[in-house]
């Protein structure tokens, strides 16, 4: 707020709303007229504007959809790199004209987008979206009805004319889907899932009185860890839905509280945690007014359900995995009779990779999958590898009649990413050259890329050989003075950002350092991405050197690479920063070892406690945000793919617990952790301080009242990175 009450620089949500001049010649418009230059906020800072734009995410184009035919582009942006409310645009490929198809404002007439269903709240928890309005929608075969929820409420838009309408229902509404032909919405309400026609009659197609048991719904690891936050799924004549049952009642009760309101009830969540009972997850097809069908599979050995879709109108997909996740199959569920039959299996000695757009078929029927073989992850045509050994392949984007289109990296080269596409007659071509991250939606022949680069401090989104999308997104108040580096003999991927003005070996005063890394398994941080490097950077402009590495267990360098850390989180990743770290000094030339600090969140909070604990002869302070403590406390999935299950093998987890080592602390620490978060439930900093008092550890806790795992609140995030920056600086005499 300003002095007096009114609006200050930052008090919008749209640039250009609130005290600025309009006219102004200096200032940028994007083609709708809205101001989009940073130098609007006169006071910024960069924490300020890294809390304000959600880590510089407003205002990007997302969640594209292209239409089957390629003449159109569907997808959500907000109207500013401030503004967190999205609207949903379509994009018309032939002109490059970009409508605006479906704006909350107008729909809510005022009333509160916040106002959220419980189910609502917890799919952008674990998407770990911050953003309002329309953050997801789904959309008919042919890509003209769309329909998508507000505040719990069930609207409707028809992309070609533009009209968007609430249709009256019984709610709240959670993940509504329109049939195939687009003359029903199919949605879920209180753990049932209903159909409603277009004049609003609604029918309860599926559901039970018993609050454990949900229906179309996705249960906690499968959205979390699986990739899968659908539980419904139409078949291609929009005849029929296969749904998903989820039964919760034999998953363990946890209840997280709010200290800073003693009179609000605790919440009560259900938890797989490692060793412990998942929910009981069965699949049924329903053809509305007829018996519903239960597909049967031996759900005791394959208890997962990871994925589901239709191979035709009478035939369900689905994808099942072994609860030590090392054997997969796919199966042709029988919609008459429920029956299945095996279509593919895999198996590897330590786990199966999940990747997700797949399985699928190609029109001719050929199933297409990805697993690991002769040493990468590579695409499978009916079981047969159609990728070289020296890709990576990270996910598959669309499976068409003939084409599939996917993203991989170079195994030697993991810091950048690029689209291919394998076609039945050609092979494989590479459709992106500009280094970079380049991630990718198609249809047909339609293929709308996104790439981020060091180049350039925004994400590009264009249609190959067509129109670019705008966007939004705020410049960043940073610029990257990065050098990028492969170190020591494990040509490890390392990040070195230095204040602005400094290079390597320039014979300036040597900088304490900062290794600022996630450093765990399905996570990047040292890509080829200006965006990525910001955070960093800004410590780095307060006079460190900052040494961000992608070391053991992370993507995108093999089967192998993956695989390193398998039976041990903790000592390869560890081994690695302090093989980064020699590396990167050695390189560089001005980074003084004797004030060395580590930061890091969720992973990397957890990798940041265990560098003080074991390697204080090379890390001298460390910042642990919501670390995972003790992996006994983390979800079934994700642990038990690298630990085993503990209720067979303790040894693993009490190897990588920092419980353990909790006597060794002689380094200063802090621990930061969001009371509110039901993914690294705050048990684990609460546990972990207990273990430090009870050895007589000095150490410091920040309780974060109301606070997730993603830190959305805007206050929270900003003051987060100053907080840091003030321990690191008064413990490393920065």
């Amino acid at each position: 707020m300003g002095q007096n009450g009114g609006p200050g620089p930052c008090d919008r949500d749209v640039l250009g709303r609130v005290g600025r001049p309009q006219d102004d010649p200096h200032l940028r418009r994007n083609p709708h007229g809205i101001l989009n230059e940073r130098h609007l906020h006169v006071a910024d800072t960069f924490p300020r504007q890294y809390a304000r734009t959600q880590r510089l995410t407003l205002g990007e184009p997302r969640n594209l959809s292209v239409s089957p035919d390629g003449k159109r582009v569907v997808f959500c942006r907000s109207r500013g790199g401030s503004d967190p409310v999205n609207c949903l645009w379509l994009l018309d490929i032939a002109t490059g004209e970009e409508r605006l198809v479906a704006d909350p404002g107008e729909l809510l007439m005022g009333a509160d987008d916040a106002a959220l269903p419980p189910e609502e709240r917890a799919r952008r928890e674990r998407a770990r979206e911050g953003a309002g309005g329309v953050v997801s929608y789904s959309t008919n075969t042919e890509v003209t009805v769309a329909a998508f929820t507000l505040a719990g409420r069930l609207f409707v838009v028809g992309l070609l004319s533009a009209l968007s309408r609430e249709l009256i229902v019984p709610g709240p509404v959670f993940d509504p889907r329109p049939d195939p032909g687009a003359n029903r919405v199919a949605y879920i309400s209180g753990g049932r899932l209903c159909l409603a026609e277009l004049d609003g009659t609604t029918t309860v197609l599926a559901g039970e009185d018993n609050p454990e048991v949900t229906w179309g719904l996705a249960e906690f690891i499968a959205a979390e860890e699986m990739g899968r936050g659908r539980g419904f799924w139409w078949s291609p004549d929009g005849e029929a839905i296969a749904v998903a049952r989820v039964d919760n009642s034999t998953v363990q009760r946890w209840y997280l509280t709010n200290p800073a309101d003693p009179a609000e009830e605790p919440r009560r969540i259900a938890y797989p945690a490692a060793g412990t009972e998942n929910a009981s997850v069965s699949l049924f097809v329903i053809t509305p007014g007829q018996p519903k069908r239960e597909i049967v599979w031996d759900q005791d050995s394959f208890p997962y359900l990871v994925d589901v879709s239709w191979f035709d109108r009478t035939t369900v997909l689905l994808t099942v995995q072994s609860r030590d996740q090392r054997d997969v199959q796919v199966l042709l569920g029988n919609a008459a009779d429920g029956s299945t039959t095996l279509s593919s299996a895999d198996h590897d000695d330590r786990w199966v990779e999940l990747v997700r757009g797949v399985p699928a078929t190609l029109a001719d029927g050929r199933l297409v999958t990805c697993a690991d073989r002769d040493g990468a992850r590579s695409l499978l045509v009916d079981g047969r590898p159609v990728t070289q050994p020296d890709l990576q392949v990270r996910s598959v984007t669309t499976v068409g009649n003939t084409n599939v289109f996917f993203c991989a990296s170079p195994t030697d080269d993991p810091t950048v990413q690029h689209v291919y596409r394998w076609n039945v007659l050609s092979g494989t071509d590479q459709l992106t050259t500009e280094p970079g991250v380049h991630t990718a939606s198609a249809a047909g022949s339609t293929v709308v890329v996104r790439t981020a680069s060091l180049d350039r401090p925004r994400a590009r989104a264009a249609v190959l050989n067509g129109p670019e999308i705008w966007s939004y997104a705020e410049t960043p108040l940073v610029t990257p003075n990065l050098t990028m580096l492969r170190v020591g003999p494990r040509r490890l991927a390392t990040a070195v950002l230095l204040p602005a003005g400094r290079a390597p070996r320039d014979g300036g005063p040597a900088l304490p350092v900062l290794l600022d890394p996630y450093g765990g398994p399905h996570a990047q941080r040292v890509v080829s991405s200006y965006a990525a490097m910001c955070a960093s950077q800004w410590f780095a402009d307060q006079g460190f050197a900052v040494v961000v590495c992608d070391g053991a267990g992370t993507p995108g360098r093999g089967s192998a690479w993956e695989r390193e850390v398998f039976g041990d989180l903790a000592q390869p990743v560890l081994d690695d920063q302090v093989g980064a770290l020699a590396g990167a000094a050695a390189e560089v030339g001005i980074l003084d070892l004797a004030r060395v600090g580590i930061r890091g969140w969720s992973f990397g909070g957890y990798l940041a406690a265990l560098a003080v604990l074991r390697r204080p002869d090379v890390f001298h302070a460390a910042v642990a945000g919501a670390p995972v403590t003790d992996w006994r406390l983390y979800d079934t999935h994700y642990t038990e793919r690298y630990l085993g299950n503990p209720a067979v093998d303790t040894g693993p987890y009490e190897r990588t617990s920092l419980l353990t080592d909790a006597s060794n602390l002689a380094r200063p620490l802090l621990l930061i952790h969001g009371l509110a978060d039901d993914n690294v439930v705050a048990a684990h900093t609460l546990q972990f301080s207990s273990a430090l008092v009870a050895a007589g550890r000095p150490h410091e806790v920040l309780p974060l009242s109301g606070v997730s795992h993603m830190t959305p609140q805007e206050v929270v995030a900003e003051n987060l990175l100053l907080l840091q920056l003030e321990f690191l600086r008064r413990h490393l005499r920065a």
